[in-house]
């Protein structure tokens, strides 16, 4: 990975297409921004989030524009970031003479979490010496911090299946949480409502929230976040909502754990020999009590 040498005035920031990468992403945008340096952000979250990160210049992805109309998109940069070597562009070195890709970052073996090593990279590689973990997300006005106390946001689904732990445990956790006083509410994309209304029938909420920044919104409001590792939970610890994520493995639990507000990591895989059957059983493994017993954790230690 190249250092930062020669200062930037004026920095692409080119966004995964997942949120959590995102979120993740845009600590770099804070940093460079609280070193007086220009920054532009690009990304289709982003810029659904816009008015939750005040002052920063952020625009919807770039599209799919062509190698010769991207490189003109990009010259009046001084350098480039993006987090993934292969997307959303790959060969960027190609169209750009100065590009920072972060793979090293997300592939090195440590234990810290990606929030931390974000912070990390800023102060080795771009030589930003006063460097945080923080995004800069910012509520917008007349949002109340965990007006709703105890309303435990439930994110069961995830980007890919083999993340996601059994849905008739989240209902069944959630019925659990309703009997100790909680308002457990599931959280999903308005495209998987229609596979989740059966919640419904079971007299839990299924609240239809729309937009991302609806969802930031109502996540902000809300006492507490249970769910898979998903770029939703990543959201609900920048907005410092206390979390409690299911993970199959521990080492990406070390990685891609919510690494912002107050949190705990559940492994399901802890006693099972291999990676394959770590990912196909885990969610087997992790059963609806172990799930209570970590969250009434959470709750006894923050109270």
């Amino acid at each position: 990975m190249t250092q930062l040498v020669q200062p930037a005035s004026h920095v692409a920031l080119i966004l995964s297409p997942a949120l959590g990468d995102s979120l993740l992403t845009m600590t770099i945008a804070r940093n460079l921004r609280r070193d007086g340096i220009d920054v532009t952000v690009y990304g289709h979250h982003a810029a659904r989030l816009r008015d939750w990160f005040p002052g920063v210049d952020i625009h919807d992805d770039l599209g799919n524009p062509g190698d010769a109309a991207l490189a003109a998109r990009l010259a009046r940069f001084d350098l480039v970031i993006q987090m993934h070597g292969d997307r959303p562009f790959a060969g960027l070195q190609r169209l750009h003479p100065r590009v920072i890709l972060l793979d090293a970052v997300h592939r090195g073996r440590s234990p810290e979490s990606m929030a931390t090593r974000m912070a990390r990279f800023c102060r080795d590689e771009l030589a930003l010496s006063s460097a945080d973990k923080s995004n800069g997300m910012s509520a917008p006005a007349g949002l109340v911090h965990r007006r709703h106390p105890q309303r435990v946001a439930i994110h069961p689904t995830a980007s890919t299946v083999d993340k996601c732990w059994l849905a008739s445990r989240y209902i069944r956790l959630a019925m659990k949480l309703r009997e100790r006083g909680f308002d457990p509410q599931f959280v999903v994309a308005p495209e998987e409502r229609g596979a989740w209304l059966h919640v419904e029938r079971q007299g839990l909420t299924l609240p239809d929230l729309g937009s991302l920044d609806n969802v930031a919104a109502w996540l902000y409001e809300s006492g507490w976040f249970i769910g898979n590792d998903s770029g939703i939970g990543h959201l609900a610890s920048s907005l410092q909502i206390p979390t409690l994520s299911l993970f199959m493995r521990r080492g990406l639990a070390h990685t891609w754990r919510p690494g912002w507000g107050r949190g705990q990591v559940l492994i399901g895989s802890t006693y099972l020999p291999t990676g394959h059957l770590k990912e196909r059983y885990w969610k087997y493994m992790l059963s609806v009590r172990k799930v209570t017993h970590a969250f009434e954790q959470l709750c006894a230690d923050l109270a």
